[in-house]
């Protein structure tokens, strides 16, 4: 692991969440991202070298549309920047963490990534993030 690479936190709207972090707070997002495969937007906010990533639902069929449906509005995930994710993916599985795929996905911002179960890690969905 590199360090921490962002904190994501499910909104039902990252215009209304944006009041907080770039109004009240003063920080610019740097720009929002669909994923269409996903059926989510990200908006991403750098904060001295870590980044709040904001996760809309584009459709009601969407893993944040269901997370919000259980859970509500609030954090969704922490993601940690690694060099590869495979490995990461392999070492967790030996280790008896429940990785949510064999084989790392495509991410935002050209990244490769990766998920663990949050039933195996403390109850926190953990992400691991490969930069290109």
């Amino acid at each position: 692991m590199k360090r921490l690479d962002h904190i994501g936190i499910a909104v039902r709207s990252i215009e209304k969440a944006l009041k907080l972090y770039s109004g009240l707070l003063g920080y610019q997002p740097k720009g929002e991202e669909m994923i269409e495969s996903r059926g989510i937007n990200v908006c991403f906010i750098d904060i001295n070298g870590t980044s709040i990533e904001l996760l809309q639902p584009m459709r009601e069929d969407s893993e944040i549309s269901k997370y919000l449906e259980k859970r509500g509005e609030g954090l969704h995930h922490l993601a940690y920047s690694v060099d590869n994710v495979q490995e990461m993916i392999d070492k967790a599985k030996l280790m008896g963490f429940i990785p949510l795929s064999d084989m790392p996905v495509p991410g935002v911002h050209n990244t490769l990534v990766a998920f663990i179960h949050p039933k195996s890690v403390n109850g926190v969905l953990t992400e691991f993030v490969q930069h290109n």
